[in-house]
């Protein structure tokens, strides 16, 4: 393990909890606050940054991508459902 997926990983563990309360408040408001515009390209984004971490053998920071970007297509599907 190096020192930078370490940090990655701390880092991405912080972005996907800040995205649990725009999660929550979605499915009890019923609605997609957040725009396509947005959403679409950062789930895309970070899944593709995960196969470059895999790739690079950054294997946490990979995986904490992955949740991050499965985070995202949440709120992509609760953009598109509601």
């Amino acid at each position: 393990m190096v020192w930078q997926d370490i940090i990655i990983s701390i880092a991405e563990i912080v972005f996907s909890i800040s995205l649990f309360p725009q999660i929550y408040l979605g499915f009890k408001k019923r609605s997609g606050d957040i725009s396509l515009m947005t959403s679409i390209p950062t789930t895309l984004g970070l899944f593709l940054v995960a196969y470059a971490f895999f790739t690079l053998s950054l294997h946490y920071s990979a995986i904490i991508s992955i949740v991050t970007g499965i985070l995202w297509m949440i709120l992509l599907l609760l953009r598109l459902i509601f």
